[in-house]
This record gives structure tokens, C-alpha cells and sequence, in this order.
């Protein structure tokens, strides 16, 4: 065969294979479209039969349950009662037919159910659209309390670009937050601590640490002592996630974060990799936690490129959600002009 017919070939398939990936969009768009306004339909009958019961529960219970066993008996497992209550919760959520976006799934509006606050909701669904999540994305955001850490990020804009460019894969940076909020401390503003102090403090209400670290958190060990040996050195709080398999070590700084703490976790987290990591763990992570920390630090640092040691800031406080929710916005609108301006 020569090149030349080759090449022709090549291109025939590419033309080919196009037209057939275009017309297998279509369809699934076109099906999966169909289906979601099917299921809100569906939960548009159910609330206004449940309205002619004058709001009783036992009567928009029995129904639920009737029809599910009717319509899993005929058409299966799609129908349980679980999914129906699904469907009637979409119809009370989403109260508008035309308002509901077509590129979601009915999979992404059952974890978009699942979020009881409205704002945060809406959100999830903005974002999931201007990022072209998948529903594994979507759920890793939600978990990973995405809406939350950007509420309290002073870069929002970095976090909402971030998060619109995520890749479909669990990693280190879904686990870790910036800043961290501990004002289930209870400690004044003004209240000057030790570092020894802290740690203390965050045993003392573990549970509500590893609330805020996020999802698949387990406790390792404080002042968890390591050997070079010659030298003994002790971290101050080890975890284990066992979403991403990897250990977790906190170092905790009530100063503005210096070269000498980066260097120190650096030589924390190799020693993880070497001495303590089992097979089939995934590289180990190492957090700074610190009041302060400096742009320059982190520019010219490990941290500046590093996958696998983080440094982030702590508050004892948040400012109210309202306010919070309105510089997101702000961002958001930003960060759209931006892209008209640059498509222009």
C-alpha cells in the first residue's frame, strides 16, 4: 500500500468515525433529555396526587409505595421507592421544566438533591455546567466540600478556575482546604496560642477536626515520633485517608509559615515514602497549617510546584455566608467577561 493511499485511508476513517461519535452524542444528549423531563414529570403526578390527600404522609406514602411495586414489576429497578421520592423532590426543587439543563444527567440531579442548601446547590449546578463535570466530579466537589472551601478562600477566582479545569481523577488537592476553619475551637480572635496549645485544643474536639478535614479521615497518632538515627523528630498529627490511600501529616505553626517549616515537612513526607508507607498506598501528603503565609515563600519554595506538600492557612472565624456567596458572584461574573473578552 503506499503512503499516499495510506494517508487517504486515514483521513476517510477520521471523516467516518466523526460523523458517527457526532450522531452518538445526539442521541444520548436527545434520550438523556428525554428522560430527566420523564422523571420530573413523573414527580410532577405524584406531588398533585399527594396534594388531593390534604398533605397527609401515610397517603403520599402508601402511593409511593403502590406505584413503585407497579412500575418495578413492569419496567424494573429504575422505579424503587427511593428513585420515585427522588423524582418527586426533583419537581418540588426544580418547580420549572424549561429552567432544567440539558447537559445534566438525571445522575447529576440526584447529587444535586442530596445538597440541602439552596445557594450551594445552585452553585454545584453552575459549576458542574461551566466545567463539564462528570457526575464522579460533581460528587468528588461535593465531598471534597468545594462550595464551602471557595466561600472562604480569598482566591476565589483561582478556585472557581481550578475547579472548571479539575480532572477526572481523585488527587491530593481535592483533600486539602484553604484556609481551614476552626471555630468550633471556640478561641477569641485576640487569644494568643501555642503551638502545643493548638494541638491540644484540635484533640480535644477531634471529631469536629476531622468533620472539617473532609470525607475518609481516620486518626493515626500525635506527636508521632520518627528516627533518622541519630535524632528523634515527632509530627504532630498523622491521619490516613482511605479515599485517596495515603497518610496525612499535619505540622502546626502559630507563625506566618518560613523555608525552615517547608524544608522540615519535606523531610517528614520522604520519610513516610521510605520508612512507613505500605504496598499500595499512594504518595503521602504533608499540610503546613499556619496563621500566616507568604506569596514569596510560596513562589520560591517546593510548595510553588509541589503535588504532595501543602501549606494553609488557619481562622478562627468565618464572615456570613451572605457575604461570602456575593463575592463568588462577583468572581464568577469576572471570570466570564474574561472569557467573551477572549473570544472576541
Amino acid at each position: 500500500m503506499s503512503k499516499e493511499l495510506a494517508h487517504n485511508i486515514d483521513l476517510l476513517y477520521n471523516k467516518v468515525r466523526e460523523i458517527i461519535e457526532s450522531a452518538r452524542n445526539k442521541v444520548y444528549r436527545t434520550a438523556n433529555i428525554e428522560m430527566v423531563q420523564a422523571y420530573w414529570n413523573v414527580g410532577r403526578e405524584i406531588v398533585e396526587e399527594e396534594q388531593k390527600g390534604e398533605g397527609r404522609a401515610e397517603y403520599g406514602k402508601h402511593l409511593i409505595e403502590e406505584i413503585s411495586q407497579r412500575l418495578t414489576s413492569e419496567y424494573g429497578k429504575g422505579f424503587d421507592v427511593r428513585n420515585l421520592y427522588y423524582m418527586r423532590s426533583f419537581y418540588t426543587s426544580f418547580p420549572k421544566l424549561n429552567a432544567l439543563r440539558s447537559e445534566l444527567t438525571w445522575t447529576h440531579y440526584r447529587l444535586l438533591l442530596r445538597i440541602e442548601k439552596e445557594p450551594a446547590r445552585t452553585f454545584y449546578l453552575e459549576e458542574t455546567i461551566a466545567g463539564n463535570w462528570s457526575t464522579r466530579q460533581l460528587s468528588r466537589q461535593v465531598n471534597s466540600l468545594f462550595y464551602d472551601r471557595t466561600l472562604i478562600s480569598k482566591d476565589k477566582r483561582g478556585m472557581l478556575q481550578d475547579g472548571r479545569a479539575l480532572e477526572d481523577k481523585t488527587q491530593a488537592t481535592d483533600i486539602i482546604k484553604d484556609p481551614y476553619v476552626l471555630e468550633f475551637l471556640n478561641i477569641k480572635e485576640s487569644e494568643k496560642l501555642a503551638e502545643t496549645e493548638l494541638e491540644s485544643a484540635l484533640i480535644n474536639k477531634l471529631q469536629h477536626f476531622l468533620l472539617e478535614l473532609g470525607n475518609g479521615f481516620a486518626f493515626v497518632g500525635r506527636q508521632y515520633r520518627i528516627s533518622d538515627g541519630i535524632k528523634h523528630y515527632r509530627i504532630d498529627l498523622v491521619f490516613y485517608n482511605y479515599i485517596l490511600k495515603c497518610f496525612l501529616l499535619i505540622d502546626l505553626k502559630t507563625e506566618e509559615l518560613t523555608h525552615k517549616d517547608i524544608g522540615q515537612m519535606d523531610f517528614y513526607v520522604r520519610y513516610f515514602e521510605d520508612n512507613i508507607k505500605q504496598p499500595g498506598d499512594n504518595p503521602s501528603i504533608g499540610l503546613i497549617l499556619c496563621t500566616e503565609k507568604s506569596r514569596t515563600i510560596v513562589k520560591y519554595s517546593l510548595l510553588n510546584e509541589s503535588k504532595q506538600i501543602f501549606a494553609s492557612k488557619y481562622q478562627m472565624y468565618l464572615p456570613s455566608e451572605k457575604q461570602l456567596v456575593q463575592e463568588i458572584q462577583r468572581e464568577k461574573e469576572k471570570i466570564e467577561q474574561e472569557k467573551k473578552l477572549s473570544e472576541e
